[in-house]
């Protein structure tokens, strides 16, 4: 499964941003998606993930009531509306997706087996 991350760019405090993740296969549908992300000089942290259905969400508490994560079926892809950004949100989002995860494994990032390759989100003041 490949993963292509888009939406990123520069905004201000306050605004909005929406980033996309689109796989390559329908297989995607059976796989747990989701978002980290890594500024410069930190670790990976995990951002927020989505359940096989959509029917289930988890985020970190940082983004918590900012962001929304959803998927389209149909379209093999993962959304994340980013509303309130803060310049401590700037940072490179990586998509993520895994087959086989336990809602308690969602937020290790080790778990995941496929990573696209990051979409840059720069938040300024």
């Amino acid at each position: 499964v490949q993963l292509q991350a888009s939406g990123g760019g520069p905004v201000q405090a306050g605004d909005s941003l929406r980033l996309s993740c689109a796989a390559s296969e329908r297989t995607s549908r059976r796989f747990v998606m989701g978002w980290f992300r890594q500024a410069p000089g930190k670790e990976r942290e995990f951002v927020a993930a989505i359940s096989l259905s959509g029917g289930t969400t988890d985020y970190a508490d940082s983004v918590k009531g900012r962001f929304i994560i959803s998927r389209d079926t149909a379209k093999n892809t993962v959304y994340l509306q980013m509303n309130s950004l803060k310049p401590e949100d700037t940072a490179i989002y990586y998509c993520v997706a895994d087959g086989t995860l336990i809602r308690s494994s969602w937020s290790l990032s080790s778990q995941y087996d496929y990573w696209g390759q990051g979409t840059q989100v720069t938040v300024s003041s």
